[in-house]
């Protein structure tokens, strides 16, 4: 009697990816190389998939010329939330799907639940929050702290992308809030909450029935330790709007940064308050990052930076210490400790500051981070009147990058920054060559005319630091001996 073999089954073959980020190793690893995420290599099929042929279908609707389109329906609404209205461009776009991420305990969630209950109380459509992270008892009790209460706002605890749906067409809001995508899981989907391939295809799923029932979304997305959004990049693709909610945990000061936006600019910044009764709208932040003294006080001098289109008025203060044998500290909070580095070899080359063997110290006020090299100049000057105890007259700004032979280098955007300034009651202001309002301008159709400086203000252009240095000393010396004639 002989007996058939029947061929065993061939074995599927796998590969290994990166449950975080995508990145597929030749082999298993306990860490992955592209985000050093430790024990988040799986195995997944190696198979590619199956080419078929596609035919053609008939559309749902016809091809129609673009002028004979409405584009009513993509007008933008309001949230209510001016500084977010400001970030946005003007509104949510209905149909839009905005991805804000940010560290947690930031304000995200107090955020958007102030977001929800403004919509629901003005755009005549209700909202709908969907949390993964929290009770509804816990979004309640912080509903009643910030009062965003009202009865068109609606709350749903749920992690199944299925049952998420199933709210959407229960309420039929005109703007759902996610909070957040990583903790939404399919069934239909293999992998843990959170992992790549899950993201994925809820974040697809939700961006196709915003854009087919028109809904307003907001999905709320973590960071990794480096601050950019966690999950796959395909996520920031997928959306259509981008925001980067940042934040100390020490200060009041929130902003909310916009890095992709395909309705509106991609550079504008939102500032908001934080306080025990919610986040606010900041219109005006100046009063956070600058301080009002009664008295000239030495080792201060105030600059203009500029957060994407927005210009914001900065205060740096500097101290120097005792002579101190060894190598002395040099220590920042909101600065650039290479750019403090570079100033201070500066000062002591070109201006003659004995700086070497001196301890210094250079902050800002209000937990702002500075990086722009506009406020090489503010910090020179700090750091000059800390060394000679000689306060700068209080009305006095600074704008400018210095380069390492003492030059000032020019700036953008400084008639932005100077009226600005100006209407905060500054009325001397240091600039570059070349960005004084008597000079024209090069701007891509040519020469343009040259700007007239802000009413009341007294803008003086220095070539070099060690200019600048005297201009700043006589402006002290005619404000401290008062007017004359």
């Amino acid at each position: 009697m002989t007996t058939t073999k029947t061929p065993r089954a061939k074995a599927a073959k796998v590969a290994v990816q990166c449950d975080a980020c995508g990145h597929r190793p030749p082999r298993w690893l306990g860490r992955c190389p592209e985000c050093n995420e430790w024990g988040s290599i799986i195995e997944v099929s190696a198979e590619a998939p199956a080419l078929r042929n596609v035919t053609a279908r008939a559309p749902s609707e016809p091809a129609r010329p673009i002028a004979t389109i409405s584009a009513e329906p993509a007008r933008r609404k309001p949230t209510n939330v001016p500084e977010l209205d400001r970030v946005l461009g003007g509104g949510l776009v209905p149909g839009a799907v905005v991805l804000l991420a940010g560290e947690p305990g930031v304000g995200k969630s107090t955020l958007l639940l102030d977001v929800g209950q403004q919509w629901a109380a003005t755009a005549g459509s209700p909202a709908l929050v969907v949390s993964g992270e929290e009770s509804a008892s816990q979004v309640r009790l912080r509903a009643e702290r910030i009062g965003a209460l009202h009865e068109q706002l609606f709350m749903a605890a749920e992690t199944d992308l299925q049952a998420i749906l199933g709210h959407i067409d229960a309420v039929q809001p005109g703007l759902l809030i996610v909070d957040s995508v990583q903790t939404v899981s399919s069934p239909a989907t293999e992998g843990v909450p959170g992992g790549v391939t899950q993201v994925r295809a809820v974040a697809a799923a939700l961006v196709a029935t915003a854009k087919e029932r028109g809904i307003a979304t907001v999905l709320v997305g973590h960071v990794t330790k480096d601050g950019s959004v966690a999950g796959p990049r395909v996520l920031e693709h997928l959306v259509d709007v981008v925001l980067n909610f940042e934040g100390d945990r020490h200060s009041s000061l929130r902003l909310v940064r916009g890095l992709k936006n395909r309705f509106g600019a991609a550079d504008e910044v939102g500032c908001f308050e934080m306080h025990e009764g919610g986040i606010a709208s900041l219109p005006d932040p100046a009063g956070l990052f600058i301080t009002r003294h009664a008295d000239a006080v030495p080792g201060t001098c105030v600059t203009v930076t500029m957060e994407g289109r927005r210009a914001l008025l900065a205060e740096v203060q500097a101290l120097v210490g005792a002579e101190t044998a060894g190598s002395p500290r040099r220590t920042v909070s909101g600065l650039d400790g290479a750019r403090l580095a570079m100033v201070l070899a500066v000062l002591q080359r070109r201006a003659r500051l004995k700086l070497h063997d001196r301890e210094v110290f250079a902050a800002t006020v209000g937990g702002m981070k500075i990086t722009e090299p506009a406020a090489d100049l503010a910090l020179a000057l700090a750091v000059a009147s800390a060394t000679h105890d000689i306060p700068l007259t209080p009305d006095l700004i600074a704008i400018g990058e210095v380069g390492l032979t003492g030059e000032v280098r020019r700036v953008g955007a400084v008639p932005r920054r100077l009226a600005e300034a100006a209407r905060l009651g500054y009325r001397l202001a240091l600039v570059p060559p070349g960005c004084g309002p008597a000079n024209a301008v090069d701007g891509p159709g040519g020469r343009k005319p040259a700007q007239s400086a802000p009413d009341g203000m007294r803008v003086l252009e220095v070539s070099d630091l060690r200019m600048a240095l005297h201009a700043a000393a006589t402006a002290y010396a005619e404000a401290a001996s008062g007017p004359t004639g």
